[in-house]
């Protein structure tokens, strides 16, 4: 599963966006490190150090409500091992945003120590906000405002350009586009894609699908149970993938199997919610 795969999800604005972070560092006071609770690993920016240079950085997990709490929390021990502060967060509601403004004060509190004995006033906290697509960095700024000024979509590549965000009389923020690297190995490409963190066309669906079932089967059973009805996956998965057919009437004209409709299903289960607590990279698996 190490095999690196030359995958075409790195467009050139990507490779724009990282040349305007490295000029507008200067600027920045601190990094909001934006990585989806259910895969803490593999949505996690993998050159970051080498973008961000020295700047302090908070992590913020989003998406708390639909991971694997007890899996995911280990990852949160393992960061924190390595240096990091890391904030779980639900974005669907706002009971974890004092969190993250609080935690910014502490990272920053050395910082406006220094510029106090300079005889500078102090200011607005100037944040940078990074993270692959789609794992909720727009939203994150919006609860942030307490208003819509960045776009959201359950998809990635919605936000194009950078853009300076005035959030509250603390902070203003510099919102980036989704970043990846041009290889990434199977598992964090199966995982970016199966959440939804890569165009979906970038790797073939039926692989996707295919993934997030034999997931299921070995991490959470009793979802594959309860979502699909299914003790177990057969040794040939079509037959599988047949049955949840089946089971949800995606049948074309004849009785036949709709397997793109099944395949389709599958991957809007997780993309939509309806699959949770789950957490896809594994501690066990890094060590």
């Amino acid at each position: 599963m190490n095999e690196k795969l030359n995958i075409n999800c790195y467009p050139g604005h990507m490779a724009k966006t990282k040349r305007l972070i490295k000029e507008n560092l200067k600027y920045i006071d601190i990094i909001y490190e934006v990585v989806d609770s259910r895969m803490p690993k593999s949505s996690k920016i993998i050159d970051i150090d080498e973008i961000t240079k020295d700047k302090p950085r908070l992590m913020i997990m989003t998406k708390a409500d639909l991971c694997d709490k007890e899996e995911t929390n280990k990852w949160i021990k393992y960061y924190e091992k390595e240096g990091y502060t890391v904030v779980l967060i639900n974005l669907e509601n706002n009971s974890n945003l004092n969190q993250i403004l609080n935690a910014t004060e502490k990272l920053l509190k050395e910082k406006w120590k220094k510029r106090e004995k300079q005889g500078l006033l102090n200011r607005k906290a100037r944040v940078l906000v990074m993270g692959v697509p789609n794992v909720g960095k727009s939203t994150l700024i919006n609860r942030l405002a307490g208003k819509k000024v960045a776009s959201i979509g359950n998809k990635p590549g919605v936000t194009k350009n950078i853009n300076w965000i005035r959030v509250n009389d603390k902070i203003e923020l510099l919102d980036t586009p989704g970043v990846l690297w041009p290889k990434l190995d199977q598992k964090e490409a199966l995982n970016l894609a199966a959440l939804t963190a890569i165009k979906e066309e970038t790797l073939p669906l039926f692989d996707v699908a295919c993934y997030i079932l034999l997931t299921l089967e070995k991490y959470y059973p009793n979802i594959l149970k309860e979502r699909y009805n299914l003790d177990s996956l057969d040794e040939d998965i079509v037959l599988s993938i047949e049955e949840i057919g089946k089971k949800r009437g995606c049948l074309i004209k004849g009785g036949d199997i709709d397997y793109d409709k099944v395949v389709s299903l599958i991957i809007g289960d997780v993309k939509n919610g309806y699959i949770k607590g789950v957490t896809f990279d594994r501690i066990e698996e890094n060590e």
